[in-house]
């Protein structure tokens, strides 16, 4: 079987790709992460997804190579990780009553980086109207500072939702599962795999 390597310090894809049974390794792509200059938030998403892939698969050229990058879209302006609890509640107060669109993309490198297949899912999340103590008691909980719109939608951040629309329910968490089978499948790897 070919290596998989999947190019994300995160836990949370670290975890998803996990469900897959497929024995992988992890790699940090060394990417400046963070939009450009006009940038929409899913170009910059499909962006990076593809630039992490390929920083690893040039590394690595005997493997497979996953990117993938989240960027949260509300009414066209990106909301960052907030990294801390100021900024999250700021966000959360921002999100109340709101859409906002989390753009999920993937991206698949073979052959030293030189096959790359992309995609991007969209998640659009209604968020609820909650007074700020609530949102600040959730964020103490929680603690989603790593996470783009600050709830961590996996946890008690779901109780922050009034609803969630997508074709992919693990592209909210971060690595959208059903498309990357899809794109495992078209440079050869098939799951499940057999024993």
């Amino acid at each position: 079987m070919q290596r998989i390597v999947l190019a994300s310090t995160s836990a949370y894809r670290r975890d998803l790709f996990a469900r897959l049974g497929l024995p992988f390794e992890v790699a940090a792509p060394q990417v400046e992460e963070g939009a450009l200059a006009g940038e929409a938030p899913r170009t910059t998403a499909r962006r990076l997804a593809q630039a992490k892939a390929v920083a690893v698969a040039c590394q690595r050229p005997d493997a497979v190579v996953i990117g993938s990058d989240q960027v949260a879209d509300l009414d066209g302006v990106p909301v960052n990780k907030p990294g801390c609890h100021d900024a999250a509640l700021e966000q959360l107060l921002l999100l109340q009553g709101r859409r906002a669109v989390f753009h999920t993309a993937v991206a698949v490198a073979a052959a030293g980086g030189r096959r790359v297949e992309i995609d991007c899912i969209d998640t659009t999340v209604q968020f609820r109207c909650l007074s700020r103590a609530r949102l600040d008691a959730y964020l103490r909980a929680d603690q989603p500072y790593d996470c783009a719109g600050a709830a961590k939608i996996e946890s008690l951040g779901i109780t922050l939702v009034k609803s969630v629309q997508c074709d992919d329910p693990t592209a909210l968490i971060g690595l959208p599962l059903i498309r990357l089978t899809d794109m495992l499948a078209r440079v050869g790897l098939q799951l499940p795999a057999a024993p």
